[in-house]
C-alpha cells in the first residue's frame, strides 16, 4: 500500500530516480535543507514499503490579479492573492504510470482545501515543463499569463493555475 506523508529527515532519497537529473538533484540535496532548516517549502512522498516513488514540494505564495484570466478576476480584490504554490513533483522511474503524480496531486489539492480554510487560498498554481503541461490541464489547470521573464537555455515552464473552486471537480477525476 502506498501512503502520502511528510517528508521526515531519516528518509532515504539517494535511491530515488524520476529520469529528470534536476529534480532528482533537488530532492537529494535540497529538498531536506528547504524543509527543516530554512521553511520555505515542505515535501511530501508517496511511500511504498518504506522506498520512496515520488514526491511533490510546496509552498504558499501569491499571485497577482493580473495573471489570472478575465473570468477568474470577477468579485476578487485587486492585491496580491494567496495560493499554494506546486513546487516540484516527481515520480521514480520504477512508479512511472502507477499513479502516483495523480496521488501526489489529490494531497497537494487537500492541502490547498485545508489552506483555504485555516489561512486563505484562491487555488494551486503550478510552473509546468512542456512534457507535463498535457497531466495537468486533464485536472482543470489552465494557462497563465505569465509576468516574468525568460530562461534562455532552458524550456520555458508555463504557469498554471487551478482554482480553489474546481479542485473538488479536479479530484474526482482523480479517481
Amino acid at each position: 500500500m502506498i501512503e502520502v506523508r511528510i517528508l521526515k529527515p531519516p528518509d532515504d532519497r539517494t535511491r530515488f530516480r524520476s529520469g529528470n537529473p534536476d529534480l532528482d538533484r533537488f530532492f537529494v540535496r535540497y529538498a531536506g535543507q528547504n524543509q527543516f532548516r530554512h521553511h520555505i517549502g515542505t515535501t511530501y512522498v508517496a511511500v511504498e514499503d518504506d522506498l520512496i516513488k515520488g514526491f511533490v514540494t510546496v509552498s504558499a505564495s501569491h499571485i497577482e490579479i493580473d495573471q489570472l484570466p478575465g473570468s477568474r478576476k470577477k468579485r476578487l480584490p485587486k492585491y496580491p492573492l494567496p495560493i499554494l504554490r506546486l513546487a516540484r513533483l516527481a515520480v521514480d522511474e520504477s512508479a512511472h504510470g502507477c499513479g502516483i503524480g495523480s496521488l501526489l496531486l489529490r494531497a497537494v489539492f487537500n492541502l490547498a482545501y485545508d489552506m483555504g480554510k485555516k489561512l486563505g487560498c484562491v487555488g494551486v498554481v503550478v510552473d509546468a515543463k512542456p512534457h507535463a503541461i498535457s497531466f495537468y490541464e486533464r485536472y482543470g489547470f489552465i494557462r497563465l499569463e505569465s509576468l516574468e521573464g525568460i530562461l534562455g537555455d532552458r524550456p520555458e515552464p508555463v504557469p498554471m493555475f487551478l482554482s480553489l473552486g474546481l479542485i473538488h471537480e479536479a479530484a474526482g477525476s482523480l479517481d
